[in-house]
């Protein structure tokens, strides 16, 4: 016997029966280890920070990371799968900075850079058991007791030693650049970094600027221009990089107009003068840019006047310049546009990439009138000011002065620190960089070894990241990170890379090793040793490691690899590289990027075979989720109330994997309703009356007794087989679809068309054949569903496999996944069921049209627009569409002109079904006791009767209804199991009855069981 199931169902309260079930038997570990010795299945866990509460965006890589191992396991792998932590970086350090109220890093080192370390230490847990519980509670099945920490010193170890691989091969150097620089943070960012936090339409002043050219050096066709000042229009929307302009860029190979504005001369790209609105000025002439290359200009602010140092790059090292060697030219530049602006670019080459390039190239000069936090330095306008609010200033002054020829606003896209959300700017400083552009071919051609789902990431966003690599800025001036592992002598600058540990301590004159190990700082920067050229000191470099190279670093950092003997086994079983990763689109420039290209340099392969890339989650409305909206979905609200597996199943069939999905509770409680509830009712049905008939899963396969039976078995083979091919290419959300199809048809076509066989089979053979096929596609749904919706696979499994047999296996996860029977597919026999469904379907609403219930007979249905193939399929199944539709017979017309006058059709693409509404005296009498029977049937559950219960049946009406119910009375008693049906209703107290308008009849109906 089947455990009885009740109908209605708390499914969070199953799912905290099954989260006992799995403790007290200790199911995850034991499905690991039961697969020993077979072939291993590799995920690498993306580690979450866990200073923050996890949200429904976690939820969402976590159980599609769950997915994929959990089916892989019950196709015999052997995958143990290890969680990880996140522990470094911005992250962490903000929380604290935010906690102790400091707003730069000079309240961090005025607090003290241990006692700064050890608050992010203690915060970096802060909501694990928060992570735990969630994690526990959806059924993300990892290892979270022995998860790697990046904190750990065995794992910063094992970055030190990548660093010393990557500068033992030339791919590590200090390089002097312009970098995307956080002032809030005070460091700079790396490009994948960058790439996370762009804001559209973002607003900047959009100002026109007039640069006055020396009159000097005006000459040749330019004579013809000194009678009046000769200015170059350049256009910015950065006023606070003006003080540092050390060139104006053209394009040699562009035209440019002199505009007579009359009393000065305006030069700008002939091609934008319209599109400046300055097409009805006159033009003086005509030069080519080509022209312009060489003149000198006056600058708008001289840099010596308002106190700033100006340098010059030689041999990458920034060296002060004289003031009699300042000036200011016009230089040739491929990166000038005819799109918009002017065709002039203001350049200041300690401001940006493209400009720093040209500063490079052709000897410009630098000047850096902003600090590291920001700020306006000097005497300049808006000193002491944000760049961002001394812009207004600047334009000010400069108006004041009659530089400013138009200024207005743009709306664009800008780039914005992405963990404090301060505008970042772009500055020429030193940093530490990896030579990824040596790599660039490598890179590509490994991603060319992945799997990308969607395929698109591939040569798409990845792709397209990949072609336009730049060296990686992985150094952060910052405090909580792994220190960068490289010393330097104070005297004559040697600097080594420690590749370790026992590197470090086995140089000569090595001090500071503490007794309690801490590879952090500060007291990492307190290791010295002698530098072997000159025998001065060697001090470490006092930048940490961006966040982000640890995350990279994770699949050898979280085996201490090379340093432990089993760490070095990785490459040859099965934990290098990972057969499967997963985390949101964003990361394609993040962990996905950093873990590539760091196996890529160290190795010369992937570290990850195929990767599922996630789309974002949005609100109902599908607006993005924010605190300041509060829009923002708390997962635990959500999985308290319907549960884990209908938050799972929701985020794995809303939409294909790379796109965005919206999530709301209303959209859960849909998941509850239209699919868990309606194979629970399945469930619930086939253990209701594989109860009462006492019947017994078969250890053999039986024959099917029917067409309906054949027909379900088909579409469940053909299921599994949909199933399989989805998952091993990585596609959960075809196959949890494909499941749900599946589910439909069993509930709405095979256990509809199957009901009564059940309790009013006239065939033993056909009762054992439905209870067979039934608990056969109940048994394998749970199995299918069990890497999906894990806890009610698990519930009805309990019930169908270990209530029946104590030899089963403790858990549906430590089954074998369902294998096709392919002999049982009968891809004929489904064509022709589909098409039964779907004249079903299309009669029924032509029923609809004409006005008639649906439990009134009619004598015949027609159908058109099917082949003699078609035709021939339906044959055989034309009982199940005449009881579907309720009609006493089937015709095929050849095309809708050849039905008869009078039907009432409906039309779907080639298909016409109509039906014939003229209702006969039989017809009428027959929908009569339809209704009749219908009531009586809902009187039994109104008073609450088992299905097997049988009654006795009263009845008050006038003798047209008297008449039909006699000549009809056998029909009833089979269908509502009444023992007696009586004219008249006597006066007892254990009645339910009620009162109805039948086909225009009073009736009055009542209901007891019968003794």
């Amino acid at each position: 016997m089947f455990q009885p199931v009740a109908s209605r169902v708390s499914f969070p309260e199953k799912e905290a029966e099954v989260l006992k079930l799995w403790a007290d038997k200790d199911i995850f570990r034991r499905s690991i280890d039961n697969r020993k010795g077979a072939k291993r299945f590799t995920l690498y866990e993306g580690p979450p920070t866990a200073n923050g509460k996890p949200g429904i965006h976690h939820v969402l890589s976590r159980v599609f990371k769950d997915v994929i191992p959990r089916y892989k396991v019950m196709k015999g792998y052997y995958a143990p799968r290890i969680g990880g932590w996140d522990t470094h970086g911005l992250p962490v350090e903000l929380e604290v900075e935010k906690e102790l109220g400091f707003k730069s890093k000079t309240d961090i080192e005025r607090y003290g850079i241990a006692a700064f370390n050890q608050k992010c230490r203690e915060s970096v847990f802060r909501y694990v058991n928060d992570w735990n519980k969630l994690t526990e509670r959806i059924g993300y099945w990892v290892d979270l007791e022995h998860a790697y920490v990046t904190m750990n010193n065995t794992y910063i170890e094992s970055g030190w030693w990548v660093v010393k691989q990557l500068w033992d091969k030339g791919l590590v150097y200090q390089g002097h650049k312009v970098t995307p620089h956080c002032p809030r943070c005070g460091t700079s960012l790396s490009s994948h970094e960058v790439a996370l936090g762009y804001e559209e339409n973002t607003e900047d002043p959009s100002v026109f600027i007039k640069f006055l050219v020396d009159k000097n050096s005006l000459s040749g066709e330019l004579e013809q221009f000194v009678d009046k000042p000769f200015n170059l229009l350049a256009w910015t929307t950065t006023p606070w990089t003006l003080p540092a302009n050390t060139a104006l860029a053209v394009s040699d190979s562009a035209t440019y107009a002199v505009l007579d504005m009359g009393d000065e001369y305006l030069v700008l790209a002939a091609a934008l003068v319209e599109a400046n609105g300055l097409a009805e000025v006159p033009e003086a002439g005509r030069i080519s840019g080509a022209r312009l290359v060489g003149l000198r200009y006056a600058p708008l602010y001289d840099a010596f006047k308002y106190g700033m140092t100006v340098s010059r790059l030689v041999n990458g090292e920034l060296m002060p310049v004289d003031e009699e060697e300042l000036s200011y030219p016009v230089i040739a530049a491929d990166y000038v546009s005819m799109d918009d602006g002017t065709g002039i670019v203001h350049t200041a080459p300690a401001y940006g990439e493209v400009d720093y390039d040209s500063g490079r190239k052709q000897g410009l000069n630098f000047i850096h009138h902003v600090d590291l936090q920001g700020m306006v330095t000097g005497n300049y306008p808006g000193a002491g000011k944000f760049v961002k609010k001394a812009d207004g200033l600047i334009m000010a002054d400069l108006k004041e002065r009659g530089r400013v020829f138009k200024s207005e606003k743009i709306l664009h896209t800008y780039p914005f620190c992405w963990r404090c959300a301060t505008p970042l700017l772009y500055f020429a400083k030193q940093s530490w960089y990896i030579r990824t552009t040596a790599c660039r071919d490598a890179l590509i051609d490994g991603n060319e070894a992945i799997n990308w789902y969607p395929g698109h990431i591939k040569t798409g966003r990845f792709g397209d990241w990949l072609q336009n690599n730049v060296d990686w800025a992985f150094s952060r001036e910052r405090y909580w990170g792994t220190p960068v592992p490289v010393w330097r002598c104070g005297d004559c600058q040697t600097t080594e890379c420690i590749g370790g540990l026992d590197d470090l301590k086995s140089k000569p004159g090595f001090s500071g090793l503490s007794e309690k190990l801490d590879l952090h700082r500060p007291y990492v920067d307190e290791f010295t040793f002698d530098c072997p050229h000159c025998g001065g000191i060697m001090k470490r470099v006092t930048d940490v490691i961006d966040c982000w190279f640890d995350s990279g670093a994770m699949p050898v950092a979280q085996y201490h690899y090379p340093f432990e003997e089993d760490s070095r086994k990785i490459f040859v079983d099965g934990r290098f590289p990972a057969d499967y990763i997963c985390e949101a689109i964003d990361q394609t420039r993040g962990w996905f990027y950093s873990l590539h290209a760091l196996s890529t340099l160290l190795f010369g392969r992937p570290s990850y075979q195929n990767v599922i890339c996630l789309g974002h989650i949005l609100d109902g409305k599908g607006e993005k989720m924010s605190k300041s909206k509060g829009n923002v979905v708390l997962p635990e609200t959500v999985i308290d109330k319907y549960g884990a597996d209908a938050v799972r199943w929701y985020l794995f069939t809303a939409s294909p994997a790379g796109n965005a999905r919206r999530f709301s509770e209303n959209l859960v409680s849909d998941v509850t309703r239209s699919f868990m509830s309606t194979l629970w009712n399945v469930y619930s049905f086939f253990v209701l009356y594989a109860n009462i008939d006492q019947f017994q899963p078969a250890e053999n396969q039986l024959e099917p007794a029917s067409e309906l039976d054949r027909w379900i078995l088909s579409e469940l083979n053909q299921l599994v087989a949909e199933v399989t091919e989805d998952m091993d290419n990585y596609d959960p959300v075809a196959a949890a679809r494909a499941i749900e199809s599946f589910v439909d048809y069993l509930s709405n076509w095979y256990v509809r068309r199957s009901r009564r066989r059940f309790w009013k089979s006239e065939s033993d053979a056909d009762k054992v054949s439905a209870y067979h096929t039934l608990y056969q596609c109940l048994f394998k749904t749970s199995q299918l569903l069990a890497p999906f919706m894990p806890f009610l696979a698990e519930t009805m499994y309990q019930n169908l496999a270990k209530s029946v047999s104590s030899e089963a296996p403790d858990s549906v996860h430590m089954t074998d996944y369902p294998v096709a029977e392919t002999e049982c597919i009968d891809s004929n026999l489904s064509t022709a069921m589909r098409l039964a469904m779907k004249v079903s379907s299309i009669g029924r609403a032509a029923r609809a049209q004409a006005g008639i219930k649906v439990r009134q007979p009619l004598s015949r249905a027609l159908v058109a627009g099917v082949n003699n193939q078609e035709k021939n399929g339906l044959t055989g199944l034309l009982d199940a569409v005449m009881e579907e539709l309720n009609v006493k017979g089937i015709e095929f017309a050849e095309d809708e002109k050849a039905l008869p006058e009078g039907a009432v059709a409906v039309t779907e693409g080639p298909l016409t079904v109509a039906v014939d509404p003229v209702l006969t005296p039989e017809l009428a009498d027959e929908g009569l006791v339809r209704e009749i029977t219908h009531r009586i049937q809902g009187l039994r559950r109104s008073a609450g009767f088992e299905i097997a219960d049988n009654i006795i049946t009263y009845y008050e009406s006038n003798s047209e209804v008297a008449r039909v119910i006699g000549e009809w009375s056998g029909y009833i008693h089979k269908e509502t199991l009444s023992r007696q049906i009586s004219r008249g209703i006597p006066e007892e107290t254990d009645l339910t009855a009620d009162d109805y308008k039948l086909e225009g009849h009073p009736v009055r109906l009542a209901v007891k069981k019968a003794l």
